[in-house]
This record gives structure tokens, C-alpha cells and sequence, in this order.
């Protein structure tokens, strides 16, 4: 028997993220197809918006763990360098940063982003991978590479899976941002994976009466319930969900 709908998974130990989607080959047995609608410019864009959120989600979870470094690297007051030369200091502290990781025998991963506020001032965000080898460590490290200002220092905790860091990192660029800056610039060391994927046997996703099937959590796991995502596909006509599971923590 041929099914119409697919499960994609992806599997990061302490959470697990489902796709549901219909393949777009087969029907969905007892489900009505939805007249389908050509997504609207702002459908696009915010789909698009998602799926860079999701990406990058997903990248920092493959790469990054609890405690690495989500470091501020500032400029003095009143200093307003271009963002072509903001890349250029960049380019120097990450060589810097990577040689000395290397001599300890690491592997430096990162993910930056720069920002301009709204009165012009400049900084830079980024996300690395934290080591303490031979008395030294990732603090002292940075901030020794760091010639242009001040840097500050938080631990990463994973507390809505990293959810509101992706956001920040794939956020738009404001108004007043240029477009040269671009969104975000990951190290290309970062691990990227395919899903695995399984077919669904009961090849629906809605219930009689068109409503969503709410999720079940597998053993050990729980549903995170601000990652659900139901509704009709506009291109389609059938249904998808989306959905996070949380493994359960047995010291609790």
C-alpha cells in the first residue's frame, strides 16, 4: 500500500523534531482536499522566515551545547566603523581565535552577527563553541583577539530549544541596516544533517471532522507545546504538523 503522507525526523538527543507533511504523490485516506490557493507575498516571505528560523535552529543544536558562549564584542562610544571594515576586524579576531584553538588541539565553531542600533552604535554577537584547556579558555582567548572594545560573556542554555536565539540570529535586518551586512555568517566547519523518514501508515492528519490530530509524545519525551504547528498546506491541500519532542529528565 502506497501512503500520501511522510514523517521526517530529526534527532538531537534531548529533542527530537517531527515534520508531517503529504507527499504530494498519493491521497489522504478520509481526509477532504482543501482547495488550494496560491500563497500571497506575504505567505512566501513568512514561510521563508520560518524556514531560515528552523535552519539555523537547527545547525545551533547539531553544533552548539549547553554552556558554550554567546559573546558581545563592542566598540567604544562614538566609534561607528563601516560594516566593510566591521568584517575585516572580524576576519582578524576569528584567525586569531582559530589558531590558538588549534594549538590546543580544538576545533573552533562559530556563528556571528552584526548589529547597528537604531542611533548608529555598533556590536557584534557570536556564537562559539567554549573550551578551558592548559589554564586557558575560551573568555580569555576572545578577549585577547578582540582589539577594538569591550566583550561580554553569557553561557548558552538550551531553555525553548534555542528557540528565541534562532530568531535573533535569522532576524531581518532593520531598516536602517545594510543590506551588505547580511543576515548571519556561520563557520564552515558546522554540521548539517539530511532527516531520517518514515512513511505514515494512517495517511491522515485531521480527524472526521477536519480538526488537527493533536501529537503524541513516545516514551520518555514530552510535546512541546509552543513548537506546534498544524494547518493546510495553500499549495497542496492537505494538512501538515510540526512538533518538537523534549526527552524527559529521570533526576526530576
Amino acid at each position: 500500500m502506497k501512503w500520501g503522507y511522510i514523517r521526517q525526523i530529526w534527532d538531537f538527543g534531548d529533542t527530537i523534531e517531527i515534520e508531517e507533511k503529504h507527499t504530494g504523490r498519493y491521497g489522504a485516506k478520509g481526509q477532504k482536499r482543501e482547495k488550494r490557493e496560491k500563497p500571497s507575498p506575504e505567505d512566501i516571505k513568512r514561510q521563508n522566515q520560518w524556514k531560515r528560523e528552523r535552519d539555523v535552529r537547527r545547525i545551533i543544536k547539531w553544533n552548539f551545547k549547553k554552556n558554550d558562549y554567546w559573546t558581545t564584542l563592542t566598540y567604544p562610544r562614538g566609534c561607528r566603523p563601516p560594516v566593510k571594515e566591521i568584517m575585516g576586524h572580524m576576519q582578524k579576531m576569528i584567525r586569531k581565535v582559530r589558531e590558538r584553538y588549534r594549538k590546543l588541539g580544538q576545533e573552533l565553531k562559530y556563528i556571528y552577527r552584526i548589529g547597528i542600533g537604531s542611533k548608529g552604535g555598533r556590536h557584534v554577537h557570536i556564537l562559539v563553541n567554549r573550551i578551558s584547556v592548559d589554564g586557558t579558555g575560551t573568555d580569555t582567548i576572545i578577549s585577547d583577539a578582540w582589539e577594538n572594545g569591550h566583550t561580554n560573556f553569557r553561557m548558552l542554555y538550551e531553555k525553548g530549544g534555542y528557540k528565541e536565539l534562532a530568531e535573533y540570529i535569522a532576524k531581518e535586518l532593520e531598516e536602517w541596516e545594510p543590506e551588505e551586512m547580511k543576515r548571519f555568517h556561520p563557520s564552515r566547519n558546522l554540521i548539517r544533517k539530511d532527516p531520517e523518514e518514515k512513511e505514515i501508515r494512517r495517511r491522515n492528519l485531521v480527524d472526521g471532522n477536519g480538526n488537527p490530530i493533536p501529537p503524541k509524545a513516545k516514551k520518555g519525551y514530552y510535546i512541546d507545546q509552543d513548537s506546534v504547528r498544524t494547518g493546510i498546506n495553500k499549495v497542496t491541500g492537505f494538512a501538515y504538523r510540526h512538533y518538537t519532542l523534549v526527552k524527559l529528565d529521570r533526576r526530576i
